[in-house]
């Protein structure tokens, strides 16, 4: 089989896009046969997506940007978006804030590990299965599902270079418990040891307040993490690339409902959201990093606000869960007060 030239990444929708490239990060597949190109610099609307997704969804390219495959957690889809032969049964929870994340095998242009964690604390725990591109005559398929790492764990999932720019470091943290877990990705694959971090607040209580997202600044020394009720806060971290360990919490709250997190380009300011109990008080919020200062920059037309996820040309765009429309907010990065301009694009893939 002819070997694929330079596969690489294109990270999790919801997830660290650090050490990636744009064109990686210009295919966006989520929602309800939903999917968005920012190959041209604007958003376009893509039609051909067969995978619906409440939440977790991640997306393999070429370094130029070509489609390789997508997922929900559940089902692998591959570039004729048709599920992997063997790719229907994987154990992502199909409501994991970040239930699915792909990383290229640092020593393989044709390999690459899909990890899923399971919905609110429950037993399925965070897993990884295998692709191999050169199987199904190039459209790849599964030769190893769900194999257990730990269990169980919250709904974060996260990834970051390692200090050496070779390996990758993938991040979750533990249920009922402070513990991040730092699983190194190697040319010899998974180290299915982890690396433990106690630090932080305590993942724990009901099965919901797993939800929210952890996300690395862009120079991925930082880690930030969004922790829904009850706790209601945002809480960023100091990251080890060389050792993985996670260290020096700072907190921002309450912020009820608190989901998602983004940092912005340069690294000195975290954005997170939050809904309001309930629903129905979606914001955005700025926080200075070197001045802990809080801003409310942002205010959702929607009832719940979803994820952040930097983009190309420095916008930031979440979700309306409830509605067929995304919303894009430019936040200017130079200013040293944050003025917001907002535009909603449809992006309905079929109804």
């Amino acid at each position: 089989m002819k070997r694929l030239p330079l596969l690489l990444l294109l990270i999790s929708l919801f997830t660290s896009s650090s050490a990636w490239a744009q064109a990686e990060q210009s295919t966006w597949y989520f929602g309800n046969m939903a999917g968005l190109s920012f190959a041209q610099g604007k958003p376009t609307p893509l039609l051909d997506s067969k995978m619906v997704s409440y939440e977790n969804c991640a997306v393999a390219t070429t370094k130029s940007g070509q489609l390789l495959f997508y997922t929900n957690g559940g089902t692998i889809f591959n570039r004729q978006h048709q599920p992997m032969p063997n790719g229907r049964k994987l154990m992502g929870g199909q409501e994991s804030t970040q239930g699915v994340l792909i990383v290229p095998d640092p020593g393989s242009g044709n390999v690459f590990y899909v990890f899923t964690t399971d919905f609110q604390g429950r037993p399925g725990g965070m897993r990884y299965s295998v692709v191999d591109m050169t199987r199904d005559n190039g459209l790849g398929d599964v030769p190893r599902a769900n194999m257990l790492l730990i269990s169980p764990v919250a709904e974060k999932l996260a990834a970051v270079r390692h200090q050496n720019g070779r390996d990758v470091w993938v991040v979750g943290h533990r249920w009922n418990s402070n513990a991040f877990v730092a699983y190194l990705v190697t040319a010899d694959g998974v180290q299915t040891k982890p690396i433990l971090s106690n630090v932080g607040t305590m993942h724990a209580g009901p099965g919901r307040n797993a939800i929210g997202c952890m996300k690395f600044s862009p120079d991925g020394n930082k880690l930030a993490a969004a922790i829904w009720r009850e706790s209601n806060k945002f809480e960023v971290f100091d990251f080890d690339r060389t050792t993985g360990l996670v260290s020096k919490p700072r907190q921002f709250g309450p912020y009820e409902e608190a989901y998602g997190v983004e940092f912005s380009p340069d690294g000195s300011k975290l954005y997170g959201t939050n809904n309001g109990t309930g629903g129905g008080a979606a914001q955005i919020w700025q926080f200075d990093l070197k001045t802990s200062k809080a801003t409310k920059i942002g205010d959702s037309k929607n009832r719940k606000i979803g994820a952040l996820q930097r983009g190309r040309m420095a916008k930031y765009t979440w979700p309306a869960k409830t509605t067929p429309f995304w919303e894009l907010l430019k936040i200017p990065m130079l200013r040293a007060w944050p003025v917001a301009t907002k535009t909603m694009v449809s992006v309905w893939g079929q109804t």
